[in-house]
């Protein structure tokens, strides 16, 4: 019994002092791995929001090159006619959107989603417009349509780009 009462008068002290290392290494290689990854993101960061911000920037562009004021002008050509001109907006429409359609990538979804949703507003307002329009008129007819009917209400582009805006600030708190 006595060398019992011996092997217990070392063994629990070392079960003790075994169980405080364990804790304090725990804790030590958990706030040592939290550091890690804290660093290995604030170093990813550095790559990934510059290219984050030219995302942004692409989205904008995008949808300043869709709006019809700018649209109607840069593919102006008085030649055409109103179902000429009408399918011209959209080709340029689609391939504005295909062209940067990868930015979906390094954009929140609600941001994406705010993008194609203005585009998908400006094509049906341009495919409203142009029903009103005789196909056979002349494309400046069916300028004046749309310009007029976007003037009327509120830009689908002008809202998605102040969200754009508005997310990207996030960056800058």
């Amino acid at each position: 019994m006595e060398l019992f009462l011996q092997i217990l008068a070392y063994t629990i002290p070392a079960l003790v002092v075994f169980v405080m290392v364990y804790i304090v290494m725990r804790k030590f290689f958990g706030e040592e791995e939290a550091r890690r990854r804290y660093l290995l993101a604030k170093e990813c960061q550095k790559t990934t929001l510059p290219v984050q911000f030219t995302a942004y920037e692409r989205l904008v562009l995008f949808l300043e090159r869709i709006s019809p004021d700018s649209l109607l002008v840069r593919l102006h050509d008085s030649k055409l006619t109103a179902l000429q001109y009408h399918a011209s907006l959209l080709v340029d429409i689609r391939a504005e959107f295909e062209h940067n359609v990868a930015q979906q990538i390094y954009v929140s979804d609600e941001a994406w989603n705010v993008t194609k949703n203005a585009k998908e507003n400006i094509i049906q307002m341009i495919n409203a417009c142009a029903a009103k329009v005789p196909p056979e008129a002349p494309a400046e007819q069916l300028a004046g349509v749309i310009l007029g009917v976007y003037q009327e209400g509120e830009s689908p582009t002008a809202l998605a780009i102040s969200f754009l805006k508005s997310e990207i600030k996030r960056y800058f708190i």
